[in-house]
Parts: C-alpha cells; sequence; structure tokens
C-alpha cells in the first residue's frame, strides 16, 4: 500500500507540475494585464472572463486536493447578482461586482505562489521515486558512456567514476525510493494545503456566506411556512369542511323526514355516516402529511421504512442510527426522502431503488439511489430545488450525480446530534 500510494504521489505530482508552471503563470500574467486595461476600457470586457477562467482552475484544483489527498477546500466566491443588466453598463457592474469580491485577489495571490511554491512541491513529489530507479539505470552499465564523455557523474551524493561506485548507487538508489514513500505523498498534501491557505475562505469571508445563508434559509422557511398553511387550508376547506358541511346538511333533512318518511331519513344516515368516514380518513391523511404518526412514535428509521414499503418501485433500505434527532430534522429528512423516491418513482424510470440512512460525526446522511434514466438537475423551479430549501432551513445541503443514462445519486447532509433514547437503529 506504501509504494502504491508513493507511485501514484509521484505520477500526479508529475500531472501536477506543468499545471502549476503553465496553467499559474499564464492566468497570471493575463488577469494582471487585464486589469491594468480596464482604466482603457477593454480590461472591462476582458477580466470578467479571466477571473472566471481563474475561478475554473481554482476550481480544478480544488477537486484535485479532494479527491487526490482528501483535502477539502471550500469555495469562497460571492454568487452574481440575480438582476445584472445587459449591455456595456451591465459588463462595467459585472466587472465591478467581481473585483469587490475579495475571493478574487486571494486567488490572484494564490496564482502567484501556485506557480512558484506550488510548482516546487508538486515536483519533489514526483522526482524521489524516478531519482532512485536511476541508480539502478547506471549500475546497469549506463554509467560507463556517461563519464567517458563528461567525467565524473554525481549520483546525489555520490561521486560515480568506476564500475565499484556504480554499484554503490543502488543502494542509494534504493535510499531514494524509500525516502519517496514516505515523502512525496506528504509533499503531495503539501502542495494542496498550500492551496487550501489561499483558496479557502478566511473567517470573515465564512461569516458573511454564514449570514448570507441563513438570511436566504430564513426567507424559505417563512415562504415554506406559508405555502404549507395555504395547502392545509386548501385541503380542509375542499376536504373535509365540505365533507362535514354535507354532513349537517343530510342531518338536518333527517330530522325533518325522521317521521314523515324513516326510510329516507334512514337512507340520509347511511349518507351521513360514510360522508364522516371519508372525513375522518381525509383528516387523518392531512395529520399525516403534517407529521406522520409513525414518524412521531418510532422515529425516523422506522418511518423511512414504512414510507419504502408503499412505494410502487422496490426500495432497499439500509438504517443506521443510534437514536432520535430533534423532531423538526427528522420531519424535515423524511419529507425530503418522501420526495425524491416519489420523484424517481415517477420520472426516472427506475425499476428498483437504495436507501442509506446513517450518522456520523454530526451529521446526518441519506443517500437515495435509482437504476433509472438520470439526467437529474436541480432547477430554480422543480422538486429537488424544494428539498434543497427544505434542508436549508436547518444548515443542510443537497447534492445531485445523475448522468445520462443513471444512475441517479441524491445526497442529502444534515447537521444534528442523536439523542442516545428511541433508537432507531
Amino acid at each position: 500500500m506504501k509504494v502504491r500510494n508513493a507511485l501514484l504521489a509521484c505520477v500526479r505530482g508529475l500531472a501536477l507540475a506543468p499545471l502549476t508552471l503553465a496553467g499559474s503563470i499564464t492566468l497570471f500574467t493575463l488577469l494582471v494585464v487585464s486589469v491594468c486595461l480596464i482604466p482603457l476600457g477593454v480590461g472591462v470586457f476582458t477580466t470578467p472572463l479571466l477571473v472566471r477562467t481563474v475561478r475554473a482552475h481554482a476550481n480544478q484544483r480544488r477537486l484535485l486536493a479532494a479527491t487526490w489527498s482528501d483535502v477539502r477546500i471550500q469555495l469562497p466566491y460571492r454568487p452574481l447578482p440575480a438582476d445584472r443588466r445587459s449591455g456595456i453598463t451591465g459588463q462595467v457592474e459585472l466587472c465591478t461586482f467581481l473585483l469587490k469580491d475579495p475571493a478574487t485577489w486571494r486567488d490572484l495571490l494564490w496564482l502567484a505562489v501556485d506557480m512558484i511554491a506550488g510548482f516546487a512541491t508538486a515536483l519533489l513529489a514526483f522526482v524521489f521515486v524516478p531519482y532512485g530507479i536511476e541508480g539502478f539505470v547506471l549500475a546497469a552499465g549506463v554509467w560507463k558512456p556517461i563519464v567517458d564523455a563528461g567525467g565524473t557523474y554525481w549520483y546525489g551524493f555520490l561521486p560515480i567514476d568506476s564500475l565499484w561506485t556504480a554499484l554503490l548507487a543502488v543502494p542509494v538508489g534504493i535510499g531514494f525510493m524509500a525516502l519517496g514513500a514516505t515523502v512525496s505523498p506528504l509533499l503531495l498534501r503539501g502542495h494542496f494545503q498550500l492551496a487550501r491557505a489561499f483558496l479557502d475562505p478566511t473567517p470573515q469571508m465564512a461569516l458573511e456566506q454564514r449570514v448570507q445563508r441563513l438570511t436566504e434559509t430564513r426567507h424559505d422557511a417563512v415562504d415554506t411556512s406559508a405555502a404549507e398553511l395555504r395547502r392545509i387550508e386548501r385541503d380542509l376547506h375542499d376536504g373535509a369542511q365540505a365533507r362535514l358541511v354535507a354532513m349537517g346538511m343530510s342531518l338536518g333533512t333527517v330530522e325533518a323526514l325522521i317521521e314523515k318518511d324513516p326510510a329516507k331519513a334512514k337512507e340520509l344516515l347511511a349518507a351521513a355516516r360514510t360522508n364522516s368516514a371519508e372525513a375522518l380518513a381525509e383528516l387523518r391523511d392531512l395529520v399525516r402529511g403534517i407529521h406522520p404518526p409513525v414518524l412521531a412514535e418510532r422515529g425516523l428509521g422506522d418511518a423511512v421504512r414504512a414510507l419504502a414499503l408503499r412505494m410502487a418501485v422496490p426500495v432497499e433500505v439500509d438504517v443506521d442510527l443510534a437514536g432520535r434527532a430533534d423532531e423538526p430534522v427528522e420531519s424535515a429528512a423524511y419529507f425530503a426522502v418522501s420526495e425524491v423516491l416519489t420523484n424517481a418513482a415517477k420520472h426516472a424510470g427506475a425499476s428498483r431503488m437504495w436507501l442509506d440512512v446513517h450518522h456520523t460525526e454530526g451529521m446526518l446522511r441519506i443517500t437515495v439511489t435509482d437504476d433509472g434514466r438520470g439526467g437529474a438537475q436541480i432547477t430554480p423551479d422543480g422538486g429537488l430545488s424544494g428539498i434543497e430549501r427544505r434542508l436549508g432551513t436547518f444548515d443542510g445541503v443537497l447534492a445531485v450525480s445523475s448522468p445520462s443514462g443513471g444512475p441517479t445519486m441524491v445526497t442529502m447532509e444534515i447537521p444534528c446530534t442523536l439523542s442516545a433514547q428511541g433508537a432507531a437503529s
């Protein structure tokens, strides 16, 4: 495993070296020139394009950091204004907005560091293993034409001028390879740690993002609550209330006919009884839609199991919960799972679904996977966007992986703690 990690770090360092040298130097130079040309008007048009390119370059490094060294680098960028104007005025406003974003200047500073220190760490992550292999190549006879052409050849700290010294290159090469097995993964990780020092949000930027997110989620929570109240009012008005009014009218008619036409009165009583049963069923469905009884009594684990049993598509459920989350969190998670499963059954053409619910490191993680056609996206007015807003009320996040042709994986995370009582595992 250690040799494999060293070889991977070596190859990845080789891939990063030209990316840091050529990519960062080019983008740094172009962006600086573009900013200098803003007073002439040309930079107003080129700067936004180059800033986006730099951010794409930085995001690529974020992706490599996460996948290659498990180093997480957050996004610090301010969201672009939704009401941007078109034309030259809009272009000036966009350029001004991007230049006022502190993340733009931190990206520029990172490019300057990446082209030097980033290149050095990436190159060092690569060189140790190949340099160790060179010792074996020299001992195999390559030392002689080299020495004949230019005299003594220095291999590290070892001067090679004869067969004996060439053979000594083998243990030296083994030493370099052993050093690389230890140092190369650390250097690669150090490369990404260096990038994180500049690309990660500062505490002030993180606080601004947090305030903005809380403001958005507060508005979403208010809108969601208002929409839920309107739904409940509509369901009561169109369903149970209408049946109860009809039942009251039937009972009034029965009161008038009880002596004159007992048979008709019995018929109306039967209809009233039917209306009362249907009204009770609708009230139960309405209450279940607000907060399912099984969720209140048994917890999220049993609630999603019961939900899976009612789905038309087979759902394989795996729940690992050592306790109960707060009631609002359980409710949000339950209805999020319900909507994702329903959407997959209706629109994905799936023949099977998998639901995984577990809690680790203070985070409730839920994954819904289906074998459908794929192509699911988070759109502003789509169902997944509604789920994202629901989870955002609790500082939760939603991620969708749905390539064309499937499979689709929807991952939801909600920060929470579990109580020791009422385990539902």
